[in-house]
């Protein structure tokens, strides 16, 4: 039995910006593309150039994507031509493959928000679609508040997904823009609109506002949709968008999906769609969900007893799915071989080969589960992650030594009279047997230390100098005046333009800041080949 195409959309980086309190920088954007890359999602919608500095910048930043690249945009206002539309025109000048136009498909909102005629907007939506086809690039539309819409003027409804498609979109969207649909009434609609549009063409766009939107995108696709729109770890505005985290694994392994469906994903991408979600959260700087389905750290875990009796003799009485081919792990079964078959899953990923019978493996095993205990999350920081691994396995050179390090931070006048912070960082290390102390200010003590690490590496710095830090978050671990700190840092090299995450932990956010930071300065020297 020959099975269907399905495609991925992630509109993370567009319609995921929109979450309460996440706000994407340009460098975030272009990690989080590359992740969605190892997923092996289709599409990756990029945002709305011109719509934005970031987005803009984005677009015109330096990007390696397998998925196809797709720009946001509007359709053309009404009265006037798709080429004297400034928005349409930015949108069709930017380094898309593919482009997205929203457009409404609910004649309340043409009315309200438009101002302008039915057939002004049905015209606005030919004309738009044209001139996307025109430029070289995939069209799509997304029909804004679809369902609503056809639940008030079913016909008009579908006058707007049939002009899109009859004016050359490959992609006619079908979006339940407020989250208020429900699964029965998405089969039902996508039924009938399929009559008109081949589901060959459809797409789904689900919101969550009523915990529906991953069910009411199978629905969908049970009724004959072909292409799928969500974002990582399901974000989005309001109560988020249809989660690909949840979606992508029940899509490959639950029937009727996985007899009827082929995704883009393959079953190696499936098995690291857990790391992907966590190192989603960590560039994000949330707390990952540890109830989330498939990938949640309590997903396959189990406390009682007679469960715990037998999971242990057959796995598959209390678990739906077999936790490693999502990349997640038993929390009932402390298995040693188990676990040491992930970690020679991962070493492979990051190109360490390594014998399955070699007993620094055990030691390594050891040594991430302390770590993990101590709050070290390594699903964001593989830099720290190869680090830890090379160094048990004896293939980190000793660069350099830390003696000590000392920070200041110092609330003064200066010269001209302004109240300035001055932050003055010491430090302290042994290259070849010689000892190099030096001092360096920055815009913070992290700045400052990093300022005064790199000042003199010896016959290190001229690699040195081709690496940059990008960025740093903070995460704090528990509350109370003792908390724990982990620190996430972002480095960037000038030459290569590879980027990569180190991690710190500590009691102490300057401690663990410079654990990074000397993690994210040998990791430096180990792939210069030093």
């Amino acid at each position: 039995m020959t099975r269907e195409r399905l495609y991925l959309f992630d509109t993370t980086l567009r319609d995921g910006a929109q979450t309460a309190g996440i706000d994407f920088s340009v460098e975030e954007k272009i990690v989080i593309a590359e992740l969605l890359d190892r997923l092996g999602v289709d599409y990756v919608e990029g945002g709305y150039p011109g719509a934005n500095p970031t987005d803009t910048a984005f677009f015109e930043a330096k990007r390696t994507t397998a998925a196809t690249f797709t720009a946001f945009g509007m359709t053309k206002r009404a009265g006037r031509s798709a080429a004297n539309d400034p928005g349409l025109q930015m949108v069709l000048g930017s380094a898309a493959e593919a482009v997205c136009l929203v457009a409404k498909s609910w004649d309340y909102h043409v009315r309200v928000a438009l101002g302008c005629t039915n057939e002004e907007n049905l015209e606005s939506i030919r004309d738009s679609v044209e001139a996307v086809v025109a430029s070289g690039r995939e069209a799509m539309i997304d029909c804004e508040h679809f369902f609503d819409g056809y639940k008030a003027n079913p016909d008009y409804a579908l006058t707007c997904a049939k002009t899109a498609y009859e004016a050359g979109a490959r992609w006619v969207v079908l979006c339940d823009t407020n989250g208020g649909t429900l699964p029965s009434e998405v089969m039902e609609i996508v039924g009938k609109v399929t009559a008109h549009v081949p589901g060959a063409h459809l797409g789904i766009h689900a919101h969550d506002d009523t915990g529906h939107a991953v069910a009411n995108s199978l629905a969908a696709v049970a009724a004959g949709v072909r292409q799928i729109q969500g974002t990582l770890n399901g974000i989005g505005e309001r109560c988020g968008n249809a989660n690909l985290i949840t979606l992508v694994p029940t899509l490959m392994l639950k029937s009727p999906y996985k007899d009827r469906f082929e995704l883009g994903v393959s079953a190696e991408a499936l098995a690291d769609i857990t790391p992907i979600s966590r190192a989603f959260d960590e560039i994000i700087n949330r707390s990952p969900d540890r109830h989330a389905p498939y990938v949640g750290e309590n997903a396959f875990a189990t406390k009682a007893g007679i469960h715990a009796s037998a999971i242990l003799k057959e796995p598959e009485t209390y678990e739906h799915v077999p936790p490693e081919t999502v990349g997640n792990r038993r929390r009932v079964l402390v298995s040693d071989q188990a676990g040491k078959s992930n970690l020679i899953g991962e070493l492979a990923r990051l190109g360490i080969a390594v014998d399955k019978a070699d007993p620094r493996l055990d030691t390594l095993l050891a040594d991430v589960k302390e770590r993990e205990a101590q709050g070290y999350a390594y699903e964001a920081a593989d830099a720290s992650f190869e680090l830890l691994a090379r160094r048990r396995l004896g293939e980190v050179p000793r660069y350099f030594d830390v003696h000590s390090f000392r920070v200041m931070v110092e609330r003064r006048f200066n010269a001209i009279g302004e109240l300035v912070t001055v932050s003055e960082a010491v430090v302290k290390i042994d290259i070849d047997g010689e000892t190099h102390m030096s001092v360096g200010e920055g815009n913070g003590p992290v700045n400052a230390l990093d300022t005064a690490l790199r000042k003199d590496l010896g016959r290190f710095q001229s690699v040195i100098d081709e690496m940059e830090l990008t960025d740093f978050k903070v995460r704090i671990l528990n509350g109370g005046t003792d908390a724990v700190t982990r620190v996430l840092i972002e480095s960037y090299n000038k030459r290569t333009h590879k980027r990569w995450f180190t991690i710190g932990v500590s009691g102490n956010i300057v401690d663990a800041s410079f654990q990074a930071l000397i993690d994210s300065h040998t990791y430096t020297l180990l792939k210069a080949g030093l």
